[in-house]
């Protein structure tokens, strides 16, 4: 059966809220035959990279980057990972309070690395998410799930 892993780090309730989007979404009624499997980036390893076929990224912007848990989990798994996962799928979510550029830019950067191939929109929100935010973070985690579906 197809994975999709959910590496995250939410540190407070809006991070929560598009988490728990994008868990819904990948988990729909439509989705079939698709393991969803949730790893905060602290613990995520590099065997659950290796054994997904996808991956759903989320994190909030701190101090102008990704989390300092995101960059652990990329610190982790980049070597290791770096010839096996070639062109795998991902997408991501970044919130912040008032800007998320220069987290948007180490993502795209540390996955361009990785040669993994963006697949879905990403979702940027900046302040408390709105309706519009947590549909958007619903529809990136159907999107990947639907994606991996025989």
């Amino acid at each position: 059966m197809p994975t999709l892993l959910i590496v995250h780090h939410t540190p407070s309730p809006n991070c929560q809220a598009l988490l728990e989007a994008a868990i819904s979404g990948a988990t729909a009624p439509e989705i079939e035959n698709v393991e969803v499997v949730r790893r905060p980036a602290l613990s995520a390893t590099a065997s659950d990279v290796l054994a997904a076929d996808a991956c759903l990224l989320g994190t909030p912007a701190n101090l102008g980057y990704i989390s300092g848990a995101l960059k652990h989990f990329f610190d982790q798994v980049y070597y290791p990972c770096l010839d096996a996962t070639q062109g795998r799928p991902f997408g991501y979510y970044v919130h912040g309070g008032s800007d998320v550029t220069g987290a948007v830019r180490a993502i795209e950067s540390i996955t361009t690395g990785l040669g993994w191939r963006r697949t879905a929109k990403p979702v940027t929100v900046t302040g408390e998410p709105a309706r519009t935010d947590t549909e958007a973070c619903w529809e990136l985690g159907a999107t990947l799930a639907a994606g991996l579906m025989d």
